[in-house]
């Protein structure tokens, strides 16, 4: 099966009721743990503005005497907000930290819950390829739930872990936008991948299939991920992903296990 038809057929299997059933559960859960996390986070950022102590002093010299003055004033809640928006500069500046931290908080945020996410709807969404065009294809797999965790947290700490390290290249325009994505490309790839060849072939498939097809599979990955970046497209395309990345596995395990009866 060539690119074209596979990613034709992965779009036709897309938009079957029971492939449109499963996208709405990622974006339903996605959803209900980013509001959680918003007003948790909105809590403690609140709790940390609840009040600011302001100190001022000011010199004057009087017939050669120096007089000074000082002032002390605390704001509290809302009035740090107001003192901040009071002036042009501290305005943009808070209302730019806002909208940029916060977009890119809340984007990538539900990228990395909607792969986490799908990764629970992953087997049940392979069976039903598996049931309509692969059943000459043994579904054997090699996950277990204590590696899938452990797996999980291993790529989640070289994410943030490369997060820090490439904060130096965050100033530089153009290669910020590749730094900036780059940590969390990897654990999209990892985890995608890992979620659906865990399910479908042996673990020595899988290296075969990583040494022969790397390439194809980071371009596969990295194509997906950019769809990714568009606002809310990860809540409702998650499963078209693994849809797409299960046809091409199950090609290539099948491709693989013919070559070894005819070896």
């Amino acid at each position: 099966m060539n690119e074209q038809n596979l990613l034709l057929l992965s779009i036709k299997d897309f938009f079957s009721a029971r492939m449109l059933k499963y996208s709405v559960m990622p974006f339903i859960i996605t959803m209900v743990v980013m509001y959680i996390i918003f007003f948790s986070v909105a809590g403690i950022g609140l709790d940390q503005l609840g009040s600011m102590e302001i100190h001022s002093t000011q010199t004057t010299i009087e017939n050669g005497i120096p007089h000074t003055e000082s002032l002390s004033a605390t704001l509290q809640g809302n009035s740090i907000i107001q003192f901040l928006m009071g002036y042009a500069i501290t305005s943009w500046i808070v209302s730019f930290l806002v909208y940029a931290i916060g977009g890119f908080f809340v984007l990538y945020a539900s990228i990395f819950i909607a792969v986490i996410v799908i990764g629970f709807l992953t087997p049940y969404v392979l069976k039903e390829l598996h049931y309509k065009y692969y059943q000459d294809v043994e579904m054997i797999g090699f996950s277990n739930v204590f590696e899938g965790i452990f797996l999980l947290i291993k790529w989640s700490f070289v994410m943030i872990l490369l997060f820090f390290l490439l904060i130096p290249l965050y100033f530089i325009p153009v290669v910020n936008v590749v730094a900036l994505n780059f940590p969390l490309y990897y654990f999209f790839h990892k985890m995608m991948t890992y979620d659906i060849s865990s399910n479908i072939s042996t673990k020595e498939e899988d290296q075969k299939i990583r040494f022969f097809n790397a390439n194809m599979l980071r371009i596969k990955t990295l194509v997906l991920y950019l769809i990714s970046l568009i606002p809310f497209a990860i809540f409702f395309a998650a499963v078209f992903y693994v849809i797409y990345l299960g046809h091409t596995y199950f090609t290539e395990v099948r491709k693989l296990r013919q070559e070894a009866v005819t070896a």
